[in-house]
């Protein structure tokens, strides 16, 4: 127990102390127009509580994405994930409560719920992360989304090659081609599928579903309860 929290809390830092030009953090950055006081500490701990409930529990998969989004990850500190859906997280990994770091009304995000809808009809617990676990946004515009570059992606290697070893995956799903170029630069193989933005959904589900051979149909439902 000591030793797996001692892993999970390295791990935690070792990504806080990435430092990029036109990078946010959510592990130690402070948004001043949206988050709370102690946000980068509610965003640590999310991240923590997330990754020692898959090492507790074991998870078959990893899903990969490129990088964190201003209405998703910016805000709660787990991939894939906005605030409308840190309940399901929780759910999904066996997780302590999962909390907002944010003030005003929860943030919803369309890759993530589409995600979820997926994440929920699997019923098995999956790891999220990117290849780059910050925040990329363009020069003097916070709330925008950039790509990361080469340079910022191989300075983060040792975290995606971290990751892997400590959870030890079956599968690792790329969700995109950029997600799998981007492993391929790193030497790590992944099976890509679909990302479900730009009218991708359909071959996102398909591709998903196929994985895990689930039927092709469409999820009933697009999210979980935001609170309770």
């Amino acid at each position: 127990m000591t030793e797996r929290s001692e892993l999970v809390d390295d791990f935690v830092a070792l990504v806080a102390d990435l430092r990029f030009d036109n990078a946010f953090n959510p592990y130690i950055d402070t948004c001043v127009d949206f988050d709370m006081p102690d946000a980068a500490a509610i965003r640590r701990s999310n991240l923590t509580k997330a990754l020692d409930a898959a090492l507790t529990t074991g998870v078959e998969s990893v899903w990969v994405a490129r990088d964190l989004g201003y209405r998703g990850g910016r805000r709660t500190g787990l991939a894939l994930t906005d605030e409308a859906h840190l309940n399901a997280h929780a759910a999904l990994l066996g997780a302590e409560d999962l909390r907002r770091s944010t003030r005003g009304p929860a943030v919803a995000e369309r890759t993530a719920t589409v995600i979820w809808r997926m994440l929920m009809q699997i019923g098995k617990p999956v790891f999220l992360w990117n290849v780059f676990p910050l925040h990329p946004h363009e020069p003097g515009h916070p709330m925008t989304n950039r790509s990361h570059t080469r340079a910022e992606r191989q300075a983060c290697r040792h975290i995606m090659v971290t990751l892997l070893d400590l959870l030890a995956p079956k599968a690792v799903l790329a969700i995109g081609r950029d997600a799998e170029a981007a492993m391929a630069d790193l030497d790590i193989v992944a099976k890509q599928v679909r990302h479900p933005s730009y009218g991708g959904q359909p071959e996102f589900i398909d591709g998903v579903s196929a994985h895990y051979g689930l039927p092709k149909r469409e999820p009933k439902h697009e999210t979980l309860p935001l609170f309770g």
